[in-house]
Formats: C-alpha cells, structure tokens, sequence
C-alpha cells in the first residue's frame, strides 16, 4: 500500500476515542514505519467521543475524495433514554431536567418517528463543532454563553424503531451528512411531550461501507505491519 501517494483506511472507532485521536495515532504509525515525519491524514466526518463506528481516513492525494466521501449517506443505530434531558443531548453532560414518560405508547414513538423522514430542519447542538462568529460552539457552550445556532436542513432516509423498553429506545436512522443523531434524540424527546437524551450511539455504515469492512485500533499495528515494508537504517 503506498500510503504517501494516497490510500483509504476504514476504522471502526473506539469508545471515548476523539476523531483527531484515530486520525493522529493513524498518522503517526504510519509516519513511524515509513520513516518519515511528516503525511497528510483526514477523516471524512467527525464521529463524537461517545460514538463509534465507521470512520473512513484518508491519506496523500486521496484526501481529495474527502468532500465527495462526506456526502455519502449514513447509517446509526442510537440508544435513547426518553425522560430525561441534558445540555450536550448524550452522556457527555449531567442530566438537567426530568419529565413524565408515563403517556409514552410503542405506537405513539413509531407515529413520532415517521415525522422525522424526508427532508426536515435540525437545530445542531450547542456542544457541537459548529462555527459562531469564528468560534467552536462547545467552546462557547462549557463558558455558559448564550448560543442560537440556526436549523439546517437535512434528510433522514428511514428510521426505524428497533427496541421499546421504557424508558429507552433504540432506533436506526439514515440519514444525510450533517445530521446530528443527538439533536434527533432531543426533538424526538420534544414530540413524545417529554425529553431525551442519547445513551449510545454506533454508525453503522457510510455509503457502501459497513462495520464490517472496518479495522479495529487493537489490530492497527498487525495490519500495517502486514501492509508497510519496514524501514531500517540500511534501506532509508
């Protein structure tokens, strides 16, 4: 594999694990093996710290595709605690705010689900990346400042309830880039006339790739071995 002149590498990104974090250990192994200091590494979408799954990297010339790889549809299976709120929407943050659940049917979340398909209008979360004047808005968010972010709009393909166990849910989303599952958690809480908040999260496919297809950090290192000839002294 020649990794200088570009290759792409599909991870399945650990828990707790940042996407900067892949892609700099991924950076730095390979630099390491080829000998060299310096190779150009991108992800194709941002997965949170709480998330994991399919996170496809790019390196040389193939960071190019980033943009087009970006636009490919998405897949995730989320984890949901109906009930119950907090401010980053998941388990990043302390609950903030409790409400009934008691009127919540299985018929009633599928009724709320199909609300969400076609192309709808999302406000993104305030612990997200997104820019408010320059600035990340979670920088804004963890010094308490006021934020309003404007709704974007997106496209959830299909969403599928695919466990009730009150109070939680799980469901499968597809869904367009820039969609954020922890946002549709919220507004699903909002619609159910309660309040939600992500357990889990794992995306399960971008595109055509899938989990399956993914390599796991635990086996990174047996995989380059295989894949990058070893540079020594002698053949520098």
């Amino acid at each position: 594999m020649d990794f200088i002149e570009g290759e792409i590498l599909y991870i399945d990104k650990p828990l707790h694990w940042t996407s900067f974090r892949v892609v700099r250990v991924v950076r730095a192994k390979i630099c390491r093996r080829l000998g060299i200091k310096k190779l150009k590494v991108g992800h194709a979408g941002t997965l949170d710290p709480l998330a994991t799954g399919v996170m496809i990297l790019c390196t040389g010339r193939k960071t190019k595709l980033i943009e087009a790889l970006q636009a490919e549809t998405k897949e995730y299976i989320a984890h949901v605690r109906l009930g119950a709120t907090t401010p980053s929407f998941d388990l990043e943050t302390e609950i903030d705010a409790e409400y009934p659940t008691t009127h919540i049917t299985r018929k009633m979340v599928e009724d709320v689900l199909r609300r969400f398909t076609g192309t709808i209008e999302q406000v993104p979360p305030v612990f997200s990346a997104v820019k408010v004047d320059g600035k990340r808005a979670y920088e804004l968010a963890r010094k308490n400042k006021d934020i309003e972010l404007k709704p974007k709009l997106l496209v959830i393909d299909d969403i599928e309830l695919i466990s009730y166990n009150m109070p939680d849910i799980t469901i499968r989303v597809v869904c367009s880039k820039g969609t954020y599952i922890r946002a549709l958690a919220r507004d699903i809480g909002i619609a159910l006339d309660s309040g939600a908040h992500l357990t889990g999260l794992r995306r399960t496919r971008v595109g055509d790739i899938t989990v399956d297809n993914c390599l796991n950090m635990d086996d990174i290192d047996h995989f380059f071995n295989e894949n990058i000839p070893q540079v020594t002294q002698e053949n520098r």
